[in-house]
């Protein structure tokens, strides 16, 4: 009984409705530096890119992105998903709900296919997409393949990209996720572009794949700098 209650859609709306709330309340009390100065600037004749980030630093990334910039964020169907889904587009963001997978026969499950077509109508049609590199469960902080073939077959450039706060609770969760927390400093960390040619041979995938890895890495680093942290 308590299972079904937790999945109950007027529980899930109250709780991403007033993550969304706190969420907003930790942007308006936290300085904000973007690291390098000028990034969005730099990024604005590369539009749409691909923005990849790592699963439990993903709560803050709706405030990276600027006004007026289309951006779809992909999310599972899951019932934490739905939750997070449900904040993600009372801050601006438009959604695609699926997932990938560590094994083959649950990307179907988890709408990997459809949200991968889906991702390519959006890139098509000018808007960016954000989703996380490692695939959900682990091994955290390893990024799949996935978003490697989403820039293969678009043509579209990833772009690392890492939000950290002075002030968070670290959880012991498989993803490591941050909690963040007001009345601080919070920093953006923008990487730079990774290009997957079309003609892609499996090493040089593997090698993109190594980058977005690497990219990512470096840019939680720096954020975690910024804001006088060496924990992220």
């Amino acid at each position: 009984m308590l299972k079904t209650l937790g999945r109950h859609p007027a529980l899930l709306k109250a709780v991403g409705t007033s993550l969304a709330g706190w969420l907003r309340f930790v942007r308006r009390t936290n300085s904000m530096v973007i690291d390098p100065p000028g990034a969005y600037d730099r990024l604005k004749p590369e539009l749409p890119v691909i923005v990849a980030m790592w699963h439990g630093q993903h709560f803050m990334m709706p405030f990276t992105r600027p006004d007026g910039w289309p951006v779809h964020v992909m999310i599972s169907r899951s019932a934490d998903g739905e939750i997070n889904a449900i904040a993600a587009e009372r801050l601006g963001l438009g959604l695609i709900r699926a997932s990938g997978s560590q094994k083959a026969h649950q990307i179907a499950k988890r709408g990997g296919l459809r949200g991968f077509i889906e991702a390519m109508r959006v890139l098509r049609e000018g808007g960016s997409v954000a989703l996380t590199a490692d695939v959900p469960k682990g091994p955290a902080r390893v990024s799949g393949p996935g978003i490697v073939q989403l820039a293969r077959h678009s043509g579209r450039p990833i772009v690392p990209f890492a939000i950290a706060t002075s002030r968070s609770i670290e959880l012991n969760s498989w993803d490591k996720a941050s909690i963040n927390l007001p009345f601080g400093r919070a920093a953006i960390a923008i990487g730079d572009f990774i290009h997957v040619s079309s003609e892609a041979t499996d090493e040089d995938m593997e090698n993109a794949r190594l980058q977005v890895e690497a990219g990512l890495n470096e840019v939680t680093r720096r954020a975690y700098q910024l804001v006088g942290r060496s924990d992220g």
